[in-house]
């Protein structure tokens, strides 16, 4: 059985997300970038996939934590013969890529013990390893193609297992070898600390020098609780939002601006399912939504990159805009399968790149727009590139205003037209309306604009709306609803007590809320998303039902379900994708920004409604 993902905490130094589990394995890293190719895969496969394993000989584990407000992570260990403390980061001060461990005794004597299982490449290349000296210490050098890792510390020998004879630790600059497997175990006494740093670096160039770990540290430490310090509003939630928080600053990339969707690919939405994807790039949507919570937690300067970064990314080229880029704003996201990985908990195909980046999604350019409206709304000023940009996603919809599409789901069967999708279009048109009505001094087409928010919004209620039902549908002509449905208030189409809106959430609550009160997207049983099996339910949409109850007067309910739902973040505060109310295992990507989204939102909306004159 693979490690359960709740046993999985999050490292960042804003350029990737390695997972390390309670035991102290690293699973899973990609260097030097979240959609990097993986060195260590182990999470999708087996140890032998890459993995770096520190563990204390005899010991278990009695505390685990983040230094508070950072993403430094602090595991305790204890044995019959003392305590230990595994420090586990990536520096935030350096221009390259490291991964540090420490271990420190803290009373007693221990032993640590070290299994490093260096695989290239999602395990496809595995690198060659020599001892290399280093002004007076040693250190492993790997190679492999055009990557290399450099690990200084206490140097570790090569497991008897895999022993041939090509690899000698004592020889001056040793000779090459491939190194499936290094090992070491080291005695410990109380004060005694001991540190390991992993570097990655080009194959090509010489090595880099060690990173002084002690300043490394208190930078690391300095910077998370600087940013955590900022302003942010008081909800009642206020170490699960920040946390929350600190999950989007994370997977934000600090030179770019792409906040991508999860620092992981292909964790199953169905343990043992084919529902496998790869989360590791930036989509127009998910970061607009992070965009929008920043602004209203006080953080519209920490904005702007992303803005920079979709105009990078879109550039002159806005009739041909993708629903997500690569985290540099890359467009050839080609979907492959890697065969030889077993899967995790045998859930295959294990697939990278994301074939859904060429599907046309008729909400994204709404998405966008809303975010870019808060953004000016906060006070960020306009340039001829952000407003052109505008109008050109603008003039992109009216190009595709008669297009069916694959829906927020990127449903991969027959195209529709999605009541969710046709409502964000309206957004689309309605924000750019208002940036010019407004005195912003910006120019565009008004009348024209209005012509086509106008045409939508009686679309939509002829079309998108069964009064025979009293509510709103998936699709034009339907007569199922969908989760995504619960948004059409945070667009402004309509209240969330209009009884049109009451009446698709009684709908939504008898067809997508399951029997342990948790709701699903929509309905996978009638084969309409193209895809086999199923899921579990998912965590964005039981946070906007608990939205949606907070902003129509439903507080009570809207709190019972929040507390539910923060229950099910893991000892460190994060959540993935989806849950499984039977197990109890969080399911599918992790930790994905979607559900912290949502979670910072419903804390927001209960704080609002607490305030209001429905409050108790």
């Amino acid at each position: 059985m693979s490690t359960p993902l709740e046993d999985y905490a999050l490292l960042s130094d804003l350029c990737t997300g390695p997972l390390v589990s309670r035991q102290g394995s690293i699973d899973w890293l990609c260097l030097p970038r979240y959609d990097s190719p993986a060195v260590f895969s182990a999470l999708l496969g087996g140890p032998d996939d890459g993995r770096w394993q520190l563990s204390v000989v005899d010991g278990e584990v009695v505390e685990r934590r983040y230094i508070p407000h950072t993403f430094v992570l602090e595991t305790t260990w204890r044995t019959p013969t003392g305590r230990a403390r595994v420090t586990d980061f990536l520096p935030l001060v350096t221009e390259r890529a490291d991964l540090v461990r420490r271990v420190q005794c803290l009373e007693g004597t221990v032993e640590v013990e070290h299994d490093l299982r260096l695989r290239f490449d999602y395990a496809r290349a595995t690198p060659w390893v020599r001892v290399v000296d280093r002004e007076g210490s040693r250190a492993l050098l790997s190679l492999a193609g055009p990557d290399g890792l450099v690990l200084n510390g206490p140097l570790l020998t090569w497991a008897d297992d895999h022993a041939t004879g090509a690899f000698d630790a004592h020889a001056e600059g040793g000779a090459g070898a491939p190194a499936p497997r290094l090992t070491g175990r080291f005695r410990l006494e109380a004060r005694q600390s001991l540190d390991w740093d992993l570097t990655m670096f080009s194959s090509y160039e010489d090595e880099p020098p060690p990173v002084a770990v002690d300043n490394a540290l208190a930078a690391t430490i300095e910077y998370w609780t600087q940013w955590s310090a900022a302003r942010h509003v008081d909800t009642g939630y206020n170490p699960q939002v920040l946390r929350s928080m600190l999950v989007l600053r994370a997977l934000t990339h600090a030179r770019t601006g792409g906040v991508v969707a999860a620092p992981t690919a292909s964790l199953p939405e169905s343990l043992g399912g084919s529902r496998n994807w790869d989360y590791r790039y930036v989509w127009l949507r998910d970061a607009a939504l992070t965009i929008e919570v920043a602004v209203a937690h006080g953080r519209a300067h920490a904005a702007v990159p992303w803005r920079d970064w979709l105009l990078r990314a879109v550039a002159g080229d806005a009739d041909h805009i993708q629903i997500m880029y690569g985290v540099g704003g890359e467009r050839e996201l080609t979907e492959k399968v890697l065969g030889h990985l077993t899967g995790y908990e045998g859930s295959r195909p294990v697939r990278i790149g994301n074939g859904a980046a060429d599907q046309y999604q008729a909400d994204v350019v709404g998405e966008v727009m809303i975010a870019l409206a808060r953004l000016r709304d906060a006070g960020v000023e306009e340039d001829e590139w952000s407003w052109g940009l505008q109008k050109g996603l603008l003039r992109f919809c009216e190009r595709n205003l008669d297009r069916k599409d694959n829906g927020i789901w990127e449903m991969r069967g027959e195209l529709h037209h999605f009541t969710h999708g046709r409502v964000m279009m309206w957004a689309a048109f309605d924000r750019g309306i208002r940036a010019v009505e407004h005195p912003h001094g910006l120019d565009g087409p008004l009348e024209r604009w209005r012509e086509l928010r106008d045409r939508l919004r009686v679309e939509i209620e002829e079309r998108g709306f069964d009064a025979g039902l009293d509510s709103f549908t998936q699709v034009y002509g339907g007569t199922r609803v969908d989760a995504a449905l619960l948004q059409l208030p945070h667009t402004g189409f309509v209240a969330h007590d209009d009884p049109r809106m009451l009446g698709t959430v009684a709908r939504i609550e008898s067809q997508l809320v399951d029997a342990h009160g948790l709701v699903h997207r929509y309905r996978t049983d009638n084969g309409m998303d193209g895809l086999a099996g199923d899921e579990h339910p998912f965590l964005i949409c039981n946070f906007w039902l608990v939205e949606q109850y907070a902003l129509s007067g439903r507080l009570g309910e809207a709190r019972a379900l929040m507390d539910r739902l923060v229950g099910f973040a893991n000892d460190v505060g994060l959540l993935s994708e989806e849950y499984d109310p039977v197990e109890g295992r969080l399911i599918g990507n992790f930790p994905q920004a979607f559900s912290h989204i949502g979670l910072i939102r419903a804390a927001d909306a209960i704080a609002a409604a607490s305030r209001g004159p429905s409050a108790g």
